[in-house]
C-alpha cells in the first residue's frame, strides 16, 4: 500500500503551503515517526517530535552519503560537486575544517557594517509610502549581497545566479531544475577557473575572498583529483551527541565546533578536489542566502499577524534578536532536513527503519511540539525554554547560522527604524509561500509604509 503524501493528510481545502502545522501536529498526536510520500523522491519516514528529531540528527547510523539508500543508482541528474550535506565523517569534517573559520562570532561580526550598509542602501531605494514587495526589494538582495562579497561573486552575476539557485531549491519543473543545474555548474566553474588563474599569477597574495581560498587550498592537483577522492563507508560510532551550540566564538583563533571532533584520531588533508570545491562554492552560495530570505521575509510576516507582539518590538528594540528566534521556531524557513540513510537496521522512537530507508526530519513540526514548546502555535517575542532546531542539530548543524542571525536581526531592526508604521498592502489570504521538501518562503510580502 502506498504511503500518504501531506497534502493527502490535509482536510479538504486547506492551504498546505500556507499552513502545514495543522498536518504536522495531526501527525504528533499519533506517533513520533510516520511513512510519508515524498513526489519526486518516494517514501520516506517523517520524523515530526522534537525528542525523536533531535535523536535522529545526532544517530550515526544514520547517514547523508545517498550511497546508503537502498535505491541508490546513481547522485541524480540535479548535483553540483559533492558537498558537506552528501557526506559523512571523516569527509565531513575535513570539509567543513576546511570553512568554518570563515563562520565565526568574530567574522560574522566584522561583516556587520557591510550587512548595516547594505540593508541602509536598500530601504534608502524603497519608496516613502509603497506599496513595495519586501521579498524583492529588501530580503531578498541583502543576503545575496552578502555571501556574494564573502565568496568573491562579481556583482554583475548575482541576479542571474539568484535566479539558478531559486530553481534549484523550490523548482518549477523537472525540466528547468535540470537547466538551472547546468546553468549553474558552468558558472561556477568558469568563477573556480577565474580565481584558480588569479591565484597562479600570485600566490603569495593574501585570499581576497572565501572561494580564492578555497582555490588555493585545492592545490595544483585540483583539475584531476576528483576522480581519485576517496569517500567514506566506514561507520563512524563515535560521532559526538552533544548539545553545544555550534556558532559559539572560539577560544583561541579556531572555531569552536563540535562538528569538527567527530572522533576521527587522523582527519583526512586539508584540500579539496574539483568536485568538492565545486560542490562547496555551490552549498556556500546556496545555502548562505535562501534561507535567511525566507527568514526575514517570514517574521516580518508573523509579526504584521500579531499587532501585540509588533507593539512590543516596536516599543523595546531589544527584543529584536529574540523575535528572530521566535520567527525561526513559529515558521520555520527550513522544512526538514536533506534525506538521511539508515547504514543498518535500526529503531527510531519505537519505530523499525529497515537498513537502506531514507528518514527525513521535520525541522518545522519539531519547533512546535508541544511538549516542548507550551501553547507551540502562539508567536511569542518573549518566550523561554528549550531551543528550536530551526537550525538543525548535531554534526550538520547549520554553518552558516551566526551569519543568518546577524542579518535577519540587522534588516529588522532597520526595517523598523526606518519605516516603523509598515503595514501589509495586500489581504493576508492573498498571500503565496513557495514549498519544497526543503524550504518554505513566501514569494511576495507586498507592503506600504504609512
Amino acid at each position: 500500500m502506498t504511503a500518504p503524501t501531506l497534502r493527502d493528510l490535509a482536510p479538504e481545502g486547506h492551504d498546505l503551503a500556507a499552513d502545514p502545522y495543522p498536518v504536522y501536529a495531526a501527525l504528533r498526536a499519533k506517533g513520533p515517526v510516520h511513512r510519508v510520500l515524498v513526489p519526486g523522491s518516494g517514501e520516506c519516514w517523517l520524523v515530526v517530535t522534537r525528542g525523536a528529531a533531535r535523536a535522529a540528527l545526532t544517530d550515526p547510523r544514520l547517514r547523508n552519503d545517498i550511497r546508503h539508500s537502498a535505491s541508490w543508482r546513481s547522485d541524480g541528474g540535479h548535483a553540483i560537486g559533492r558537498n558537506m550535506l552528501q557526506t559523512d565523517p571523516p569527509q565531513h569534517t575535513r570539509l567543513r575544517r576546511l570553512v568554518a573559520a570563515h563562520f565565526t562570532a568574530g567574522r560574522i561580526a566584522a561583516l556587520r557594517p557591510r550587512i548595516e550598509s547594505v540593508a541602509g542602501e536598500l530601504l534608502d531605494a524603497l519608496p516613502e509610502r509603497g506599496p513595495v514587495d519586501l521579498v524583492s526589494r529588501y530580503a531578498l538582495p541583502l543576503p545575496v549581497t552578502v555571501i556574494c562579497d564573502v565568496l568573491g561573486v562579481p556583482d554583475p552575476d548575482r541576479a542571474r545566479f539568484h535566479t539558478w539557485s531559486n530553481e534549484l531549491v523550490m523548482p518549477t519543473s523537472p525540466e528547468a531544475a535540470t537547466s538551472a543545474a547546468a546553468a549553474l555548474t558552468a558558472y561556477l566553474t568558469d568563477l573556480i577557473e577565474a580565481k584558480r588563474d588569479a591565484v597562479v599569477r600570485d600566490p603569495g597574495a593574501p585570499d581576497a575572498d572565501l572561494l580564492g581560498g578555497l582555490v588555493a587550498a585545492a592545490g595544483e592537483n585540483a583539475a584531476d583529483a576528483g576522480a581519485r577522492a576517496p569517500h567514506d563507508d566506514a561507520p563512524h560510532d563515535d560521532a559526538p551527541h552533544d548539545d553545544a551550540p555550534h556558532d559559539d566564538a572560539p577560544h583561541d583563533g579556531a572555531p569552536r565546533d563540535p562538528a569538527l571532533h567527530d572522533g576521527t584520531a587522523h582527519p583526512a588533508p586539508a584540500h579539496l578536489t574539483a568536485e568538492e570545491l565545486l560542490g562547496m562554492a555551490f552549498l556556500i552560495l546556496v545555502a548562505g542566502h535562501e534561507t535567511t530570505v525566507n527568514l526575514i521575509s517570514s517574521t516580518v510576516h508573523a509579526l504584521l499577524a500579531h499587532p501585540d507582539q509588533f507593539a512590543l518590538l516596536r516599543a523595546d528594540p531589544g527584543l529584536t534578536a529574540a523575535a528572530v528566534e521566535e520567527s525561526l521556531r513559529y515558521n520555520s524557513p527550513v522544512n526538514a532536513t536533506a534525506f538521511r540513510f539508515a547504514a543498518e537496521a535500526l529503531d527510531l522512537a519505537g519505530t523499525r527503519i529497515p537498513a537502506g530507508d531514507p528518514v527525513l526530519i521535520s525541522l518545522a513540526a519539531a519547533s512546535r511540539d508541544p511538549l516542548h514548546f507550551p501553547e507551540p502555535d502562539r508567536f511569542d517575542i518573549r518566550r523561554e525554554g528549550p531551543a528550536h532546531l530551526g537550525f538543525g542539530h548535531g554534526l550538520h548543524h547549520c554553518l552558516g547560522a551566526p551569519l543568518a542571525r546577524v542579518e535577519a536581526t540587522v534588516a529588522l531592526r532597520l526595517l523598523l527604524a526606518h519605516r516603523p508604521t509598515l503595514t501589509l498592502a495586500t489581504d493576508p489570504t492573498a498571500l503565496t509561500w513557495r514549498t519544497s521538501t526543503l524550504l518554505r518562503g513566501l514569494t511576495a510580502l507586498p507592503l506600504c509604509f504609512d
